[in-house]
């Protein structure tokens, strides 16, 4: 099983020169093969497959005109060809499945994400106490918070808007501790309000100090607006927003991980819902407070550490009305699609609901129905 290792790493001033060299060669061999490849597709509807692309990076790399190519990491411009041909398969698979996939676009040297990936080949990659080694860049200092496992396959690494350089180890054969049996189960209800409502009576709240971050992101923001394009002082803004921006993405990954690792720990069976998060944040008064909550995330980091740590994770169908149903005698209220109805009384049965309570038990519920469980 694969496990990736993430360090910060503190590249000296001849390193970083070579770090972003390789990005900007990276970023020219994607655009150069996708210009030629949008072509072909154009005249003939069909496009080259990066084998055949492999063989033209060669003789470019022979090319006076193109020589600086040379410079940079082999596997970074080879997998760069990789990525685009993922993306041209995606976009041609767009008609059997059910996912929509645009055509690739050309990376942007302002506006895409700064990072390439090496391969691990002959101990070109390693990580020792306070270093990592890479290919071009040799023994880059790192800040080493836990040590890896399993055997090393490649490297990906990174530039942040806010400036800072990370460096993320892929490994593989890695162990999992598999954690006892709890004979217990539960179901969530994620919201907005409060990130998630637990079918025991349990609350994930929303960290406060996450509101706090967000009201200084927004004078940040404002105060970017007011810059002049291309001044110092406007890169000085941008710089400041970026690290607001990178905090509340540090904080709230870190409120997660440690959210779904504390479920995962104590439960056997995990209940959650289906979300398509993306046509949820078409609700223009909600986009905001969905995509701040990081559901997708959580729903993500839920499923691969009970895969890991031999936990049962089962999501319910999309459309199944678990805020509308009784948990109790299974009666359907329809009033309750409205948002703003919190709590509400069972007309059948005279049961009292909290909104969010009720839904965490009946996604529960189903759940264990589906995957023929019983209640722990």
């Amino acid at each position: 099983m694969f496990q990736s290792y993430k360090y910060r790493i503190y590249p000296n001033k001849a390193q970083e020169e070579q770090i972003i060299k390789t990005f900007g060669c990276v970023r020219w061999v994607y655009n150069h093969f996708l210009d030629s490849r949008a072509k072909q597709y154009k005249s003939c509807g069909k496009t080259l497959n990066s084998y055949a692309d492999s063989k033209e990076l060669t003789l470019l790399k022979k090319d006076p005109k193109t020589l600086w190519l040379a410079e940079a990491d082999k596997f970074a411009l080879r997998n760069a060809l990789f990525s685009l041909d993922e993306a041209f398969k995606n976009f041609f698979s767009t008609c059997h499945t059910t996912r929509h996939y645009g055509f690739p676009k050309f990376k942007s040297r302002k506006r895409s994400r700064n990072s390439y990936t090496t391969n691990f080949t002959n101990g070109n990659i390693a990580v020792g106490d306070g270093w990592v080694k890479l290919p071009k860049l040799g023994r880059v200092r790192a800040v080493i918070h836990r040590h890896l496992s399993g055997r090393i396959v490649s490297a990906a690494v990174s530039k942040l808007p806010s400036g800072e350089y990370y460096v993320s180890v892929c490994c593989n054969d890695v162990g999992f501790e598999q954690y006892a049996q709890t004979n217990k189960s539960v179901g969530i209800d994620l919201g907005i309000s409060r990130l998630a409502a637990l079918s025991n009576g349990g609350v994930i709240e929303n960290p406060k100090k996450l509101k706090k971050k967000f009201k200084k992101l927004a004078r940040a923001q404002k105060a970017l607006a007011r810059k002049q394009r291309g001044s110092k002082n406007r890169e000085k803004a941008r710089l400041r927003t970026a690290r607001i921006h990178r905090d509340i993405t540090f904080a709230r990954r870190d409120i997660i991980h440690k959210a779904t690792t504390k479920l995962v720990r104590e439960y056997d069976v995990i209940a959650a819902e289906t979300l398509s998060v993306k046509k949820m944040q078409k609700n223009k008064s909600l986009a905001r407070e969905i995509s701040d909550a990081g559901w997708g995330e959580f729903l993500r980091q839920l499923a691969y550490k009970c895969e890991r740590h031999g936990r049962s994770f089962i999501q319910i169908p999309r459309y199944f009305a678990s805020s509308q149903t009784c948990c109790g005698c299974g009666a359907k209220n329809p009033a309750v699609r409205n948002l703003g109805v919190r709590e509400w009384t069972c007309s059948v049965c005279g049961a009292y609901h909290d909104r969010d309570f009720n839904a965490a038990v009946n996604i529960l519920n189903e759940a264990l129905r589906l995957g023929g469980l019983k209640a722990g």
